[in-house]
């Protein structure tokens, strides 16, 4: 009882200063993760002169806790399909980061004489940004609209994955003491295998259970719900030797997922909060102000070279991938701090025991200095593009801005590209479950069974049935599915010295196919005799059974597709966009001057350059508005413009007192971005695009036009088509070319 009054004891202690100091730093508008951590130096151990924690070992115990609600509600916010859809730029402009200031980091840790682990640690613990100290900043300056944005956030998608996988490595660096190939392998191999295979069985199983338990659960239930999961995922993540944060990470990661998300996330966001505010004022009290008067040198150090490095490798990663100058300035100096994920790292290394006392402190000073620099070098950061414009050679302009815009092209895939992506993809999955299945029924299933049911041979051979009844839907997929049926044919037929190479990767297919059936039969017989007999019998069931596992893999198939797809399925957006214009969904509020006004009135392409695309009021949607219609309150309206654009009309629609939050959702409609030639012969030539009735006749909306070499976005409803005018127009794709042909 008393070791329990003196955790609660220190418990209030934390979360006292904690709420003592957010309420001064939200005064003072500073972050308030840096007031969490002076707060937590207040209140540890260094400083006499305020009460501080009675046990040392409960920090280390709420840190813990802290860091596995915080790594969860980061995965909520995380997403595999995110993942994949975040795009090649976002993907080229984080990993140039990370093996950048990874190198840096390292580099700049021997230079001052430190040891080689540290010096590891250091490089790891730059390479990550702050996704919470970025949010915050891009909401209070409002440029989460600006087209950059999208770009950062993507690149903090990658870098979050990255980091859980750096933890990884340098777990096994930090145990092994070495840069052990094989073992780093191993470990990337381990990593990965678990990785896909929480995933899969996560994304058929949870979304399921969840969407079948919907109507049982209220709030409390679904808070439960995910919590439970959450731990759960945390104690196998610890039973297989992985980070209980991890485990915390990849269940966030699952239920991203589900439909129920954004709902759970805000569930969780207290629990999240607390936590986190535990942990971050933890965080404080490991600091010891000594070391940081000692290392003030380092420190000043590593700030200038977090902010120059990041900007250099993320802004040069940024115009490898195809980016514009500016936008590449922009997102370089959106990403010049560190934060809590830099934070668990340096834990990691007390933890292990393998860093310095001062590596930590220095981190949690560096990343409290970057986070008061970050919002000014956003906010500057045109004016820095402005001065690059300035003192870089106009040949380098001019080169930079051609290699932009030669990378704007769509890469169309090769049948050979499409087919062996696939073939990749679905072995590489189908071999992960099968090896689950068989380590999972020679571990698991096998004992239960001699335990419980009968031992001897009996026992052996219900365990390989078993085994293989659930494994055999995927072993028909791994070996006999044909995949790509489109590209398969085109090789086949179109190009027969290409037929080779076909028949040699079904023949793999199924030579492992036959391998795991083999692996199964050694699990289980200590005689060759006994496995060839089972496998014979095994593949004989395969043919026979061929269509009833078609049909049942196909069930499960589409049950995975449609969990996976199901939170996105109504929010696809079409490519309606123009050179470097993007869409933004504002919200009419009751106060806007605009409610009441029709669009004519408004005259919103004539002052401000910007197009209405469509007006969302309820359920009701009003695609390329007449000029007659009018804005009420409420009404979501999706706009066409550039970052320039958009920002000055931002406000009409918020009115004074509204803070609107920005949605991206866009739905389905029978709408695309085409490009019409304007001639003589042309039913509009001569014509203004009032008068041409395009927005009438084809609910179509003129966004842009090229004449002579030059690009006029969003033109002004008088101007007068003429010949060889390039018109580009969103609408309907089947009324646009029967009025303009």
């Amino acid at each position: 009882m008393t070791h329990f009054l003196v955790l609660i004891a220190d418990l209030g202690l934390i979360v006292a200063a904690g709420g003592i100091t957010t309420i001064i730093f939200k005064k003072i508008k500073q972050p308030l993760v840096l007031g969490y951590i002076i707060a937590g130096l207040l209140v540890g151990p260094h400083f006499k002169f305020i009460p501080t924690v009675s046990d040392n070992a409960n920090i280390t115990i709420w840190a813990e806790i802290g860091v596995i609600f915080l790594l969860f509600s980061l995965g909520l916010e995380f997403s595999f399909k995110k993942l994949v859809k975040v795009g090649g730029s976002s993907s080229i402009t984080a990993l140039v980061e990370i093996i950048g200031m990874c190198v840096i980091g390292y580099f700049a840790g021997k230079l001052m004489g430190w040891k080689t682990m540290d010096s590891i640690f250091l490089g790891a613990v730059l390479s990550v940004s702050s996704t919470t100290i970025i949010i915050r900043a891009f909401d209070e300056l409002g440029v989460k609209h600006k087209k950059f944005a999208n770009l950062v956030f993507g690149a903090l998608i990658v870098e979050d994955l990255a980091a859980i996988l750096i933890m990884v490595l340098l777990t096994t660096v930090a145990v092994s003491q070495q840069f052990a190939g094989a073992d780093m392998l191993i470990s990337i191999l381990k990593l990965s295998f678990f990785l896909i295979l929480w995933f899969l069985g996560g994304i058929f199983i949870i979304p399921t259970f969840l969407k079948l338990t919907k109507k049982l659960m209220n709030d409390e239930m679904l808070l439960v719900v995910s919590l439970a999961l959450c731990l759960v995922m945390v104690i196998l993540a610890v039973k297989v030797g992985f980070s209980p944060a991890l485990g915390a990470f990849i269940m966030g990661s699952i239920l991203a997922e589900t439909t129920q998300a954004e709902k759970i996330e805000h569930l969780t966001k207290s629990v999240k909060d607390l936590f986190g505010a535990i942990f971050f004022v933890s965080v404080g009290m490991l600091i010891d102000p000594s070391i940081l008067i000692a290392y003030w040198k380092p420190i000043l150090i590593i700030t200038g070279i977090t902010i120059v490095g990041k900007l250099i490798t993320t802004g040069g990663g940024a115009l490898l991938s195809g980016q514009p100058l500016k936008t590449s300035v922009q997102t370089g100096l959106s990403l010049t701090q560190i934060g809590e994920v830099s934070f668990i790292i340096a834990t990691l290394g007390l933890s292990l025991k393998v860093t310095s006392e001062f590596l930590y402190p220095i981190t949690v000073a560096v990343s409290a200095i970057t986070t008061f620099t970050t919002p000014y070098l956003i906010k500057y950061s045109e004016n820095f593009y402005g001065f690059l414009s300035k003192i870089l050679p106009q040949k380098w302009l001019d080169a930079i801005s051609r290699y932009s815009s030669s990378t704007e092209g769509i890469t169309t895939l090769s049948d050979w590209k499409v087919l062996l992506r696939s073939y990749i993809i679905n072995t590489i999955t189908h071999s992960v479950i099968i090896i689950a299945v068989v380590v999972l029924a020679s571990r698991y299933l096998h004992p239960f069974i001699i335990k419980n049911i009968t031992n001897g041979t009996n026992g052996v051979i219900i365990s390989v049935i078993i085994a293989f009844l659930i494994m055999s839907p995927f072993l028909w997929a791994l070996s006999i599915r044909r995949i790509e049926k489109t590209a398969y044919s085109h090789l086949w037929l179109n190009k027969k010295y290409t037929r080779g190479p076909l028949i040699a990767i079904e023949v793999f297919r199924i030579a492992l196919g036959i391998f795991f059936v083999g692996f199964l039969m050694y699990e289980f017989f200590d005689t060759w005799i006994a496995a060839s007999i089972a496998l014979a019998l095994i593949i004989a069931v395969m043919v026979i059974f061929s269509r009833k596992l078609q049909s049942f893999y196909e069930r499960m198939e589409n049950r995975f597709f449609y969990n996976l797809n199901a939170r996105e399925a109504a929010k696809k957006q079409p490519e309606i966009l123009p050179w470097d214009t993007h869409l933004l969904e504002l919200t009419v509020a009751p106060e806007s001057k605009l409610v009441g006004q029709t669009l004519v009135e408004l005259s919103v392409r004539e002052k401000y350059g910007i197009n209405i695309a469509m007006i969302e009021r309820g359920k009701i949607m009003i695609p390329t508005p007449k000029r007659d219609e009018r804005l009420y309150p409420n009404d979501k309206v999706l706009v066409i413009g550039t970052d320039d654009q958009l920002a000055s009309v931002k406000h009409l629609f918020e009115g004074d007192h509204t803070e609107i939050d920005e949605e991206t959702t866009f739905p389905k409609q029978d709408m695309s971005l085409q490009k019409i030639v304007i001639n003589s012969k042309s039913p509009v030539f001569g014509q203004t695009i009032r008068d041409s009735g395009i927005r009438e006749k084809t609910q179509g909306l003129v966004v842009g036009i090229e004449r002579d070499g030059q690009r006029i976005l969003n033109p002004d409803s008088d101007l007068v088509f003429e010949n060889e005018d390039i018109v580009w127009i969103v609408g309907n794709n089947k009324r646009i070319p029967e009025l303009l042909k």
